[in-house]
Protein backbone atom coordinates (compact mmCIF):
# COMPACT_ATOMS: atom_id res chain seq x y z
CA UNK A 1 0.00 0.00 0.00
CA UNK A 2 2.74 2.46 0.84
CA UNK A 3 4.48 1.63 -2.41
CA UNK A 4 1.16 2.16 -4.30
CA UNK A 5 0.03 5.46 -2.59
CA UNK A 6 3.96 6.41 -3.28
CA UNK A 7 3.04 5.80 -7.17
CA UNK A 8 -0.29 7.85 -7.13
CA UNK A 9 1.14 10.86 -5.45
CA UNK A 10 4.05 10.53 -8.48
CA UNK A 11 2.01 10.41 -11.38
CA UNK A 12 -0.84 12.76 -10.43
CA UNK A 13 2.03 14.86 -8.96
CA UNK A 14 2.56 18.30 -10.48
CA UNK A 15 3.69 17.27 -14.41
CA UNK A 16 0.76 15.43 -14.99
CA UNK A 17 -1.61 17.99 -13.51
CA UNK A 18 0.60 20.87 -15.64
CA UNK A 19 0.19 18.05 -18.61
CA UNK A 20 -3.59 17.95 -18.29
CA UNK A 21 -4.32 21.75 -17.35
CA UNK A 22 -2.09 22.83 -19.96
CA UNK A 23 -3.12 21.05 -22.82
CA UNK A 24 -6.56 21.82 -22.10
CA UNK A 25 -5.77 25.91 -21.99
CA UNK A 26 -3.53 24.80 -24.80
CA UNK A 27 -6.67 23.84 -27.07
CA UNK A 28 -9.04 26.45 -25.26
CA UNK A 29 -6.12 29.07 -26.72
CA UNK A 30 -5.63 27.35 -30.25
CA UNK A 31 -9.38 26.94 -30.93
CA UNK A 32 -10.37 30.11 -29.75
CA UNK A 33 -12.41 29.29 -26.78
CA UNK A 34 -14.83 27.60 -28.98
CA UNK A 35 -15.77 25.13 -27.18
CA UNK A 36 -17.35 27.56 -24.26
CA UNK A 37 -18.70 29.73 -26.79
CA UNK A 38 -20.38 27.54 -28.65
CA UNK A 39 -22.15 25.63 -25.66
CA UNK A 40 -25.73 26.61 -27.16
CA UNK A 41 -24.72 25.45 -30.25
CA UNK A 42 -23.64 21.95 -28.67
CA UNK A 43 -26.93 21.87 -27.11
CA UNK A 44 -28.76 22.30 -30.63
CA UNK A 45 -26.34 19.48 -31.92
CA UNK A 46 -27.47 16.79 -28.91
CA UNK A 47 -30.55 17.54 -29.34
CA UNK A 48 -30.65 16.98 -33.37
CA UNK A 49 -28.44 14.21 -32.60
CA UNK A 50 -31.21 12.09 -31.06
CA UNK A 51 -32.17 11.40 -34.19
CA UNK A 52 -30.86 8.80 -36.68
CA UNK A 53 -28.07 9.71 -39.32
CA UNK A 54 -28.95 10.91 -43.04
CA UNK A 55 -27.34 9.91 -45.97
CA UNK A 56 -23.55 9.67 -45.33
CA UNK A 57 -23.83 9.41 -41.92
CA UNK A 58 -21.95 6.31 -40.78
CA UNK A 59 -21.72 5.22 -37.46
CA UNK A 60 -23.30 2.88 -35.12
CA UNK A 61 -25.01 5.23 -32.52
CA UNK A 62 -27.17 8.34 -32.82
CA UNK A 63 -24.68 11.10 -31.39
CA UNK A 64 -27.09 11.53 -28.47
CA UNK A 65 -26.93 7.62 -27.69
CA UNK A 66 -22.64 8.49 -28.34
CA UNK A 67 -22.91 11.54 -25.71
CA UNK A 68 -24.92 9.62 -23.21
CA UNK A 69 -22.92 6.49 -23.60
CA UNK A 70 -19.54 8.57 -22.52
CA UNK A 71 -22.00 10.36 -19.59
CA UNK A 72 -22.68 6.91 -18.64
CA UNK A 73 -19.21 6.47 -18.30
CA UNK A 74 -18.26 9.09 -16.53
CA UNK A 75 -21.14 10.29 -14.56
CA UNK A 76 -20.68 7.38 -11.29
CA UNK A 77 -18.59 7.42 -7.64
CA UNK A 78 -16.68 10.63 -8.93
CA UNK A 79 -20.19 12.75 -9.02
CA UNK A 80 -20.97 11.87 -5.65
CA UNK A 81 -18.05 10.15 -3.60
CA UNK A 82 -15.36 11.76 -5.38
CA UNK A 83 -16.71 15.01 -4.98
CA UNK A 84 -17.11 14.33 -1.20
CA UNK A 85 -13.62 13.18 -1.03
CA UNK A 86 -11.84 16.21 -2.98
CA UNK A 87 -13.56 18.12 -0.37
CA UNK A 88 -12.36 16.43 2.42
CA UNK A 89 -9.08 16.19 1.46
CA UNK A 90 -8.28 19.42 -0.39
CA UNK A 91 -10.85 21.68 1.32
CA UNK A 92 -13.73 23.77 -0.46
CA UNK A 93 -11.29 25.10 -2.37
CA UNK A 94 -11.09 21.94 -4.33
CA UNK A 95 -14.32 22.63 -6.06
CA UNK A 96 -13.05 25.56 -8.07
CA UNK A 97 -10.25 23.53 -9.71
CA UNK A 98 -12.24 20.96 -9.95
CA UNK A 99 -14.38 23.38 -12.52
CA UNK A 100 -11.39 24.83 -14.03
CA UNK A 101 -9.97 21.16 -14.80
CA UNK A 102 -13.70 20.83 -16.54
CA UNK A 103 -13.50 24.46 -18.24
CA UNK A 104 -10.47 23.42 -19.97
CA UNK A 105 -11.40 20.07 -20.54
CA UNK A 106 -14.52 21.44 -22.51
CA UNK A 107 -11.78 22.04 -25.38
CA UNK A 108 -9.74 18.60 -24.53
CA UNK A 109 -13.26 16.39 -25.18
CA UNK A 110 -13.84 18.55 -28.25
CA UNK A 111 -10.70 17.57 -29.54
CA UNK A 112 -10.57 14.04 -28.50
CA UNK A 113 -13.92 13.73 -30.57
CA UNK A 114 -13.04 15.41 -33.26
CA UNK A 115 -10.12 13.33 -34.19
CA UNK A 116 -11.79 9.53 -32.93
CA UNK A 117 -14.07 10.88 -35.48
CA UNK A 118 -11.62 12.00 -38.39
CA UNK A 119 -9.33 8.84 -37.75
CA UNK A 120 -11.91 5.86 -36.76
CA UNK A 121 -11.64 2.81 -38.46
CA UNK A 122 -14.12 -0.50 -39.64
CA UNK A 123 -12.99 -3.88 -37.85
CA UNK A 124 -13.07 -7.36 -38.86
CA UNK A 125 -17.32 -6.80 -37.62
CA UNK A 126 -18.09 -4.28 -39.42
CA UNK A 127 -18.33 -1.99 -36.60
CA UNK A 128 -16.95 1.59 -36.80
CA UNK A 129 -14.11 2.17 -34.02
CA UNK A 130 -12.21 4.74 -32.44
CA UNK A 131 -10.19 6.16 -29.70
CA UNK A 132 -6.86 7.77 -28.38
CA UNK A 133 -5.25 4.23 -29.81
CA UNK A 134 -6.49 4.77 -33.79
CA UNK A 135 -5.57 8.36 -33.92
CA UNK A 136 -2.28 7.55 -32.72
CA UNK A 137 -1.59 4.81 -35.02
CA UNK A 138 -3.28 6.75 -37.83
CA UNK A 139 -2.87 9.88 -37.11
CA UNK A 140 1.49 9.90 -35.94
CA UNK A 141 1.83 7.40 -38.18
CA UNK A 142 3.90 3.59 -37.64
CA UNK A 143 6.64 4.97 -36.04
CA UNK A 144 4.05 5.67 -32.82
CA UNK A 145 2.41 2.33 -32.64
CA UNK A 146 3.88 1.91 -29.51
CA UNK A 147 2.52 4.96 -28.36
CA UNK A 148 -1.16 3.44 -29.28
CA UNK A 149 -0.51 -0.10 -27.88
CA UNK A 150 0.63 1.47 -24.59
CA UNK A 151 -2.68 3.43 -24.04
CA UNK A 152 -4.79 -0.22 -25.12
CA UNK A 153 -3.03 -1.59 -22.51
CA UNK A 154 -3.80 1.08 -19.68
CA UNK A 155 -7.25 1.32 -21.11
CA UNK A 156 -7.65 -2.26 -20.78
CA UNK A 157 -6.82 -3.00 -17.49
CA UNK A 158 -8.15 0.82 -15.88
CA UNK A 159 -11.70 -0.81 -17.21
CA UNK A 160 -11.54 -3.46 -14.49
CA UNK A 161 -10.67 -0.69 -12.11
CA UNK A 162 -12.60 2.78 -12.57
CA UNK A 163 -15.46 1.24 -14.69
CA UNK A 164 -16.02 -2.29 -12.96
CA UNK A 165 -14.78 -3.36 -9.67
CA UNK A 166 -14.99 0.17 -7.57
CA UNK A 167 -18.33 0.65 -9.17
CA UNK A 168 -19.74 -2.97 -8.45
CA UNK A 169 -18.21 -2.38 -4.92
CA UNK A 170 -20.07 0.97 -4.65
CA UNK A 171 -23.52 -0.96 -5.61
CA UNK A 172 -23.05 -3.35 -3.07
CA UNK A 173 -22.29 -1.11 -0.50
CA UNK A 174 -25.09 1.33 -1.25
CA UNK A 175 -27.94 -1.75 -1.49
CA UNK A 176 -26.40 -3.65 1.95
CA UNK A 177 -27.00 0.12 3.97
CA UNK A 178 -30.17 1.07 2.19
CA UNK A 179 -31.82 -2.10 1.93
CA UNK A 180 -29.78 -4.90 3.60
CA UNK A 181 -29.09 -7.19 0.52
CA UNK A 182 -25.76 -8.90 1.10
CA UNK A 183 -23.27 -7.97 -1.09
CA UNK A 184 -23.00 -10.98 -3.04
CA UNK A 185 -26.31 -11.06 -4.30
CA UNK A 186 -26.08 -7.97 -5.36
CA UNK A 187 -23.14 -8.43 -7.33
CA UNK A 188 -24.78 -11.66 -9.10
CA UNK A 189 -27.77 -9.40 -9.71
CA UNK A 190 -25.64 -6.92 -11.37
CA UNK A 191 -23.37 -9.18 -13.33
CA UNK A 192 -26.33 -10.82 -15.33
CA UNK A 193 -28.05 -7.21 -15.71
CA UNK A 194 -24.64 -6.34 -17.12
CA UNK A 195 -24.55 -9.24 -19.23
CA UNK A 196 -27.70 -9.23 -20.89
CA UNK A 197 -26.83 -5.58 -21.81
CA UNK A 198 -23.05 -6.28 -23.16
CA UNK A 199 -23.76 -8.75 -25.39
CA UNK A 200 -25.85 -6.45 -27.16
CA UNK A 201 -22.64 -4.27 -28.22
CA UNK A 202 -22.83 -0.70 -28.41
CA UNK A 203 -26.28 -0.49 -29.82
CA UNK A 204 -27.76 -1.52 -26.83
CA UNK A 205 -25.82 0.14 -24.33
CA UNK A 206 -26.30 3.18 -26.44
CA UNK A 207 -30.21 2.43 -25.97
CA UNK A 208 -29.97 1.37 -22.43
CA UNK A 209 -27.57 5.07 -21.53
CA UNK A 210 -29.85 7.06 -23.57
CA UNK A 211 -32.81 6.68 -21.33
CA UNK A 212 -31.17 5.76 -18.30
CA UNK A 213 -28.61 8.50 -17.87
CA UNK A 214 -30.55 11.67 -18.48
CA UNK A 215 -33.43 10.45 -16.14
CA UNK A 216 -30.92 9.63 -13.48
CA UNK A 217 -29.04 12.75 -13.28
CA UNK A 218 -32.75 15.20 -13.75
CA UNK A 219 -33.76 13.53 -10.60
CA UNK A 220 -30.28 14.15 -8.51
CA UNK A 221 -29.81 17.95 -9.56
CA UNK A 222 -33.81 18.62 -8.74
CA UNK A 223 -32.92 16.60 -5.59
CA UNK A 224 -30.13 19.11 -4.95
CA UNK A 225 -31.76 22.10 -6.25
CA UNK A 226 -34.78 21.56 -3.91
CA UNK A 227 -32.07 21.14 -0.67
CA UNK A 228 -29.96 24.84 -1.92
CA UNK A 229 -33.47 26.06 -2.57
CA UNK A 230 -33.97 25.58 1.41
CA UNK A 231 -30.75 26.51 2.33
CA UNK A 232 -30.73 29.39 -0.17
CA UNK A 233 -29.25 31.94 2.03
CA UNK A 234 -25.86 29.94 2.86
CA UNK A 235 -25.12 29.82 -0.82
CA UNK A 236 -23.63 32.95 -1.59
CA UNK A 237 -21.23 32.14 1.36
CA UNK A 238 -20.38 28.61 -0.31
CA UNK A 239 -19.30 30.28 -3.31
CA UNK A 240 -17.33 32.53 -1.05
CA UNK A 241 -15.48 29.85 0.50
CA UNK A 242 -14.95 28.04 -2.48
CA UNK A 243 -13.27 30.98 -4.36
CA UNK A 244 -11.16 31.71 -1.19
CA UNK A 245 -9.95 28.82 -0.05
CA UNK A 246 -8.81 28.01 -3.52
CA UNK A 247 -6.04 30.58 -3.03
CA UNK A 248 -5.75 30.50 0.86
CA UNK A 249 -6.03 26.50 1.98
CA UNK A 250 -8.26 25.96 4.51
CA UNK A 251 -7.89 25.81 8.34
CA UNK A 252 -8.72 23.12 10.04
CA UNK A 253 -12.32 22.82 11.62
CA UNK A 254 -14.00 20.86 13.48
CA UNK A 255 -13.46 17.06 12.08
CA UNK A 256 -12.01 18.74 9.16
CA UNK A 257 -7.41 18.26 9.35
CA UNK A 258 -6.93 21.43 7.55
CA UNK A 259 -5.74 22.00 3.91
CA UNK A 260 -3.22 23.62 1.99
CA UNK A 261 -3.23 25.19 -1.40
CA UNK A 262 -1.32 22.30 -3.37
CA UNK A 263 -3.72 19.84 -1.86
CA UNK A 264 -6.93 21.87 -2.93
CA UNK A 265 -4.79 21.82 -6.31
CA UNK A 266 -4.25 18.37 -6.39
CA UNK A 267 -7.44 16.46 -5.07
CA UNK A 268 -9.46 19.18 -7.16
CA UNK A 269 -7.90 18.29 -10.59
CA UNK A 270 -7.42 14.78 -9.84
CA UNK A 271 -10.98 14.22 -8.62
CA UNK A 272 -12.32 16.33 -11.42
CA UNK A 273 -10.65 14.14 -13.62
CA UNK A 274 -11.76 10.88 -12.25
CA UNK A 275 -15.30 12.17 -12.67
CA UNK A 276 -15.32 13.86 -16.36
CA UNK A 277 -12.54 11.40 -18.00
CA UNK A 278 -11.68 14.78 -20.15
CA UNK A 279 -7.88 13.86 -21.20
CA UNK A 280 -8.37 10.49 -20.35
CA UNK A 281 -9.04 9.22 -24.25
CA UNK A 282 -12.07 6.92 -22.92
CA UNK A 283 -15.07 9.13 -23.98
CA UNK A 284 -13.47 9.55 -27.53
CA UNK A 285 -13.88 5.50 -28.21
CA UNK A 286 -18.18 5.99 -27.61
CA UNK A 287 -17.94 8.92 -29.84
CA UNK A 288 -16.22 7.16 -32.52
CA UNK A 289 -19.06 4.48 -33.01
CA UNK A 290 -21.48 8.19 -33.69
CA UNK A 291 -23.63 7.94 -36.76
CA UNK A 292 -22.40 11.51 -38.23
CA UNK A 293 -20.45 12.56 -41.16
CA UNK A 294 -18.27 15.58 -39.87
CA UNK A 295 -15.93 15.08 -36.82
CA UNK A 296 -16.69 18.81 -35.57
CA UNK A 297 -20.35 18.04 -34.83
CA UNK A 298 -19.54 15.10 -32.81
CA UNK A 299 -16.69 17.23 -30.66
CA UNK A 300 -19.38 19.74 -30.30
CA UNK A 301 -21.81 17.09 -28.91
CA UNK A 302 -18.99 15.31 -26.99
CA UNK A 303 -17.80 18.82 -24.83
CA UNK A 304 -20.97 18.66 -23.28
CA UNK A 305 -20.42 15.36 -21.44
CA UNK A 306 -17.67 17.45 -19.65
CA UNK A 307 -20.23 20.89 -19.18
CA UNK A 308 -22.74 18.43 -17.38
CA UNK A 309 -20.75 16.18 -15.66
CA UNK A 310 -18.49 18.59 -13.91
CA UNK A 311 -20.55 22.07 -14.15
CA UNK A 312 -24.18 20.75 -12.94
CA UNK A 313 -24.10 17.37 -11.61
CA UNK A 314 -20.29 17.76 -9.70
CA UNK A 315 -21.31 21.52 -8.52
CA UNK A 316 -24.82 20.20 -6.96
CA UNK A 317 -22.84 17.56 -4.66
CA UNK A 318 -20.46 20.26 -3.94
CA UNK A 319 -22.53 22.89 -2.89
CA UNK A 320 -24.99 20.60 -0.78
CA UNK A 321 -22.26 19.26 1.28
CA UNK A 322 -20.61 22.75 1.92
CA UNK A 323 -24.21 24.41 2.43
CA UNK A 324 -25.53 22.09 5.21
CA UNK A 325 -22.31 22.46 6.66
CA UNK A 326 -21.40 18.60 6.99
CA UNK A 327 -18.19 19.10 5.62
CA UNK A 328 -16.24 19.67 8.69
CA UNK A 329 -17.86 16.33 10.07
CA UNK A 330 -14.94 14.29 9.54
CA UNK A 331 -16.81 11.88 7.31
CA UNK A 332 -15.86 11.21 3.60
CA UNK A 333 -16.73 9.58 0.49
CA UNK A 334 -20.08 8.75 -0.22
CA UNK A 335 -21.06 8.70 3.09
CA UNK A 336 -20.15 12.35 3.38
CA UNK A 337 -23.03 13.27 0.66
CA UNK A 338 -25.22 11.06 1.91
CA UNK A 339 -24.81 13.06 5.46
CA UNK A 340 -25.27 16.09 3.37
CA UNK A 341 -28.36 15.00 1.77
CA UNK A 342 -30.23 13.59 4.96
CA UNK A 343 -28.96 16.74 6.42
CA UNK A 344 -30.65 18.95 3.81
CA UNK A 345 -33.70 16.93 3.07
CA UNK A 346 -35.89 14.49 4.63
CA UNK A 347 -35.19 11.25 3.38
CA UNK A 348 -32.57 12.61 1.38
CA UNK A 349 -29.84 10.30 2.00
CA UNK A 350 -32.17 7.51 -0.66
CA UNK A 351 -31.42 10.40 -3.73
CA UNK A 352 -27.53 9.50 -2.88
CA UNK A 353 -27.91 5.65 -2.77
CA UNK A 354 -30.24 5.26 -5.81
CA UNK A 355 -27.68 7.62 -7.29
CA UNK A 356 -24.92 5.40 -6.83
CA UNK A 357 -26.64 2.78 -7.67
CA UNK A 358 -28.08 4.22 -11.17
CA UNK A 359 -24.72 6.00 -11.75
CA UNK A 360 -22.59 3.36 -10.89
CA UNK A 361 -24.45 0.56 -13.10
CA UNK A 362 -24.24 2.89 -16.46
CA UNK A 363 -20.34 3.37 -15.73
CA UNK A 364 -20.16 -0.34 -15.57
CA UNK A 365 -22.04 -0.71 -19.05
CA UNK A 366 -19.67 2.64 -20.42
CA UNK A 367 -16.56 1.34 -19.60
CA UNK A 368 -17.17 -2.49 -20.46
CA UNK A 369 -17.32 -0.76 -24.07
CA UNK A 370 -14.02 0.91 -23.38
CA UNK A 371 -11.89 -1.63 -22.26
CA UNK A 372 -13.37 -3.93 -24.88
CA UNK A 373 -12.27 -1.64 -27.78
CA UNK A 374 -8.69 -1.15 -25.99
CA UNK A 375 -8.63 -5.08 -25.85
CA UNK A 376 -9.61 -5.15 -29.47
CA UNK A 377 -6.84 -3.74 -30.55
CA UNK A 378 -4.58 -5.33 -28.58
CA UNK A 379 -5.75 -9.23 -29.03
CA UNK A 380 -8.36 -8.88 -32.38
CA UNK A 381 -11.95 -9.23 -32.53
CA UNK A 382 -11.40 -12.75 -31.27
CA UNK A 383 -10.90 -10.97 -27.74
CA UNK A 384 -14.72 -10.15 -27.23
CA UNK A 385 -16.39 -12.90 -26.00
CA UNK A 386 -13.75 -13.65 -23.64
CA UNK A 387 -13.69 -9.90 -22.57
CA UNK A 388 -17.31 -9.94 -22.12
CA UNK A 389 -17.25 -12.76 -19.70
CA UNK A 390 -14.39 -11.97 -17.21
CA UNK A 391 -15.93 -8.31 -17.66
CA UNK A 392 -19.00 -10.09 -15.77
CA UNK A 393 -17.20 -11.90 -13.43
CA UNK A 394 -15.10 -8.59 -12.15
CA UNK A 395 -18.67 -7.26 -11.06
CA UNK A 396 -18.88 -10.27 -8.86
CA UNK A 397 -15.59 -9.99 -7.37
CA UNK A 398 -16.12 -6.21 -6.86
CA UNK A 399 -18.89 -6.10 -5.19
CA UNK A 400 -17.50 -8.66 -1.85
CA UNK A 401 -14.14 -7.22 -2.44
CA UNK A 402 -11.81 -5.12 -0.40
CA UNK A 403 -11.22 -2.89 -2.26
CA UNK A 404 -8.48 -0.50 -1.01
CA UNK A 405 -5.40 -1.53 -3.34
CA UNK A 406 -8.05 -1.42 -6.51
CA UNK A 407 -8.89 1.97 -5.70
CA UNK A 408 -5.54 3.30 -5.97
CA UNK A 409 -4.30 0.64 -8.69
CA UNK A 410 -7.45 2.40 -10.63
CA UNK A 411 -6.14 5.69 -9.80
CA UNK A 412 -2.95 5.24 -11.20
CA UNK A 413 -3.80 3.51 -14.37
CA UNK A 414 -5.91 6.86 -15.00
CA UNK A 415 -2.94 8.81 -15.10
CA UNK A 416 -0.96 6.64 -17.41
CA UNK A 417 -4.07 6.16 -19.45
CA UNK A 418 -3.67 10.05 -19.70
CA UNK A 419 -0.48 10.64 -20.40
CA UNK A 420 -0.13 8.91 -24.26
CA UNK A 421 -3.66 10.74 -24.97
CA UNK A 422 -2.58 14.00 -24.17
CA UNK A 423 0.91 13.69 -26.11
CA UNK A 424 -1.08 12.84 -29.51
CA UNK A 425 -3.81 15.78 -28.67
CA UNK A 426 -0.71 18.10 -28.46
CA UNK A 427 0.99 16.44 -31.77
CA UNK A 428 -2.08 15.85 -33.69
CA UNK A 429 -4.09 20.22 -32.40
CA UNK A 430 -3.05 21.07 -35.69
CA UNK A 431 -5.27 18.87 -37.20
CA UNK A 432 -8.47 19.71 -34.79
CA UNK A 433 -7.79 23.31 -35.58
CA UNK A 434 -7.51 22.79 -39.25
CA UNK A 435 -10.62 20.85 -39.56
CA UNK A 436 -12.28 22.86 -36.66
CA UNK A 437 -11.14 26.28 -38.71
CA UNK A 438 -13.01 24.38 -41.97
CA UNK A 439 -15.87 23.49 -40.57
CA UNK A 440 -17.22 27.14 -39.57
CA UNK A 441 -15.93 28.66 -42.78
CA UNK A 442 -18.49 26.17 -44.56
CA UNK A 443 -21.01 26.46 -41.62
CA UNK A 444 -20.62 30.66 -42.31
CA UNK A 445 -20.48 29.89 -46.15
CA UNK A 446 -23.99 28.27 -46.20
Amino acid sequence: MEILNSIDSFVWGPPVLVLLLGTGLYLCVGLRFLPQRKLGYGFKMMLEGRKKGGAGHEGEITPFQALTTALSATIGTGNIAGVATAIFLGGPGAVFWMWLTALVGMATKYAEAVLAVHYREVDANGRYVGGPMYYIKNGLGPRFAWLAWIFAFFATIAAFGIGNTVQANSVADAVQSTFGIPHLWTGIALAVVTFVVIVGGVRRIGAVAEWLVPLMAVLYILGALVILAVNYQAVPGALSLIFEDAFTGTAATGGFAGAAVMAAIRFGVARGVFSNEAGLGSAPIAHAAALTDDPVRQGNVAMLGTFIDTILVCSMTALVIITTGVWTSGETGAALSALAFQTGLPGGELIVSLGLIVFAFTTILGWSYYGERAAEYLFGSKVILPFRLLWVAGVVVGAVANLGVIWIVADIMNALMAIPNLIALIALSGTVFAVSRAYWRANRAG
